[in-house]
């Protein structure tokens, strides 16, 4: 986000320029982010418990290979757009799919 974008709660960051602003309130800043994202992967998992339950209901495989292929397109997209490493964002995706796969294995 640019200093003047909107964020996701509709209010408008600083003004500011980063480097006008000290090392305490750009680290408050990155403490804030990093609760959002925390929360993005809770309501993330929450979702994809819900998932694993509907799969287990209808007795579908844990693994679905063509849908984590489009994960992992979307978030190569996602990435680009906003100007981010896609092979990072990628690896983080892999990572929350793997721990998905992981916790609807042991649940069932």
């Amino acid at each position: 986000m640019t200093p003047n974008d909107t964020d996701t709660n509709g209010t408008e960051s600083t003004d500011r320029a980063p480097e006008e602003m000290d090392l305490d309130e750009l680290r408050e800043e990155i403490q804030t982010i990093d609760r959002e994202i925390v929360e993005l992967i809770a309501q993330r998992t929450y979702v994809a418990d819900t998932i694993a339950a509907v799969k287990d209901e209808k007795g579908l495989p844990t693994t679905d290979e063509k849908q984590e292929e489009q994960v992992m397109e979307r978030a190569g997209h996602n990435a680009e757009q906003f100007d981010v490493d896609a092979n990072l964002v990628k690896a983080i995706f892999r990572l929350l799919i793997e721990l998905n796969k992981v916790e609807q294995r042991e649940n069932r």
